[in-house]
């Protein structure tokens, strides 16, 4: 008589991952309060959309993303924005301001821009680095 034999069981469970809300990597009223203020600046630009990405409020232009918020990035301790940026910008704020201005990681190398949300940068130059981040895109599409 032949043994029984079982299904092995698999070695790692598979993960499932729920989308995260995109309000849920803000918990402070300050935070909120940023996310509110980038949300409408952002969506008040031609042809620009939000939608989560990576677990973090992104803004679109069309289809390319421009804008990150990210709320303590890998424990980094920072409420921030990953912008694109034009040629030259992230090397020129990173050293003219190095306490607003960072290099974010993953898309740093591609010349975008860490802007901190958690300092107390002028809205003027948060909303200036903002729409040049969306133009570097506009630019590229004509």
């Amino acid at each position: 008589m032949a043994a029984k034999r079982t299904p092995a069981k698999p070695a790692v469970k598979p993960r499932t991952r729920a989308a995260a809300p995109a309000d849920r990597l803000t918990p402070g009223p300050a935070a909120r309060a940023q996310l509110a203020k980038v949300r409408k600046f952002c969506l008040a630009l031609p042809e620009v959309s939000e939608k989560p990405s990576h677990g973090a409020p992104t803004f679109f232009f069309k289809k390319q993303v421009f804008v990150y918020i990210v709320d303590n990035h890998h424990d980094d301790g920072r409420l921030a924005l990953w912008c694109a940026a034009p040629d030259g910008a992230q090397a020129m704020l990173v050293d003219s301001n190095p306490d607003h201005y960072f290099v974010p990681p993953y898309v740093g190398y591609r010349g975008w821009i860490g802007v901190r949300l958690d300092r107390d940068a002028a809205w003027t130059e948060i909303a200036a680095v903002i729409e040049s981040a969306h133009q570097s895109l506009v630019g590229k599409r004509r």
